[in-house]
């Protein structure tokens, strides 16, 4: 079962595919070889097998009602709370069920307790988990609202209604992608995400931590603060300047110079959102390899492996 769920979860872009090929990968198994392959957003993949394969027929891996569409003796897994299942059919035999574990992420709570320390006042899981999944991981990390079993069309008409504004989205599988660009700010994580995803994020983390969510609120509030800052400093001293010049106190070639000399200072204090800043000096793990008030929901981005009803 877990060798020809691995065969074709080699031509998944959901997140959920890594897991079955690296399990079958730890226990040795060969892959079989495959024809042609089709993923089905939201369904799952079907792969026909190649002729030297040693079984003949369509693999399907995926969402059970979509299975069991093909395989009508398949019948749904019975799953503990932070479990799913992926179901697996040959044609139209039932192979049988794969049970997964969330695994939450070791930097989620700290990111998570990060954003509600710089002023995040809404926090949100959009998730097509079921409720037995999705409820455990989120109350395990201070997250007190939770959808669960949304479809992508859902997911787009819940952060649509969210308010406080701006409300930065969070999330990586094929299925973000549509939420990702409705969002204020989509923040895709790239390192191991669905293309379609950073595609429609306007923020892509290069590397598979959450802890890149929180260091680029601190980035981008500072950048706003030091932006306005750099402003007013303008302001202030061009209007000081005119000041003494309405009284004659300023010779036009020396006020020339000057307002030539305001806006370096301004450009020369804008310059320090590029330079060494506070946010940068705190320790913030990273793999090797706006406003103050805000919201930010995730779709089930907390954890490692995540909606199966949905793939």
């Amino acid at each position: 079962m877990l060798r020809l769920a691995a065969s074709a979860e080699v031509y998944s872009s959901h997140v959920l595919a890594g897991g079955v090929i690296a399990a079958a990968t730890e226990r040795g198994l060969e892959l079989a070889s495959i024809a042609q392959a089709e993923e089905l957003a939201t369904k799952g993949v079907a792969a026909m097998l190649a002729e030297d394969a040693p079984w003949r027929g369509v693999v399907r891996v995926g969402k059970p009602a979509w299975v069991r569409s093909f395989a009508p003796a398949l019948e749904n897994a019975s799953l503990n709370a932070g479990e799913l299942a992926i179901y697996v059919a040959l044609d139209d035999a039932v192979v049988g069920t794969l049970v997964m574990r969330d695994q939450v992420r070791p930097e989620a709570a700290e990111t998570v307790a990060s954003l509600a320390s710089l002023g995040v006042e809404r926090r949100l899981m959009v998730t097509g988990d079921v409720a037995a999944t999705a409820e455990p991981i989120a109350a395990s990390l201070g997250i007190d609202e939770v959808h669960a079993e949304c479809r992508p069309r859902d997911k787009v008409k819940i952060v649509a209604g969210v308010e406080p504004r701006p409300l930065i989205m969070v999330g990586d599988g094929l299925n973000d992608a549509p939420v990702l660009a409705a969002a204020d700010i989509g923040f895709a994580m790239g390192a191991r995400g669905a293309t379609a995803a950073s595609e429609s994020a306007d923020v892509v983390n290069r590397f598979d931590s959450l802890a890149g969510v929180a260091h680029a609120v601190r980035i981008g509030r500072d950048t706003v603060r030091i932006a306005l800052q750099s402003v007013w400093l303008g302001i202030v001293i061009s209007v000081g300047l005119m000041l003494v010049a309405a009284f004659g106190l300023l010779p036009a070639l020396a006020g020339a110079w000057l307002q030539e000399l305001v806006d370096l200072v301004a450009i020369l204090g804008a310059l320090r959102a590029i330079g060494p800043r506070l946010e940068r000096g705190r320790n913030i793990a990273m793999p090797r390899d706006a406003e103050a008030t805000m919201s930010v929901a995730a779709d089930h981005a907390p954890s490692t492996a995540h909606e199966s009803p949905e793939r």
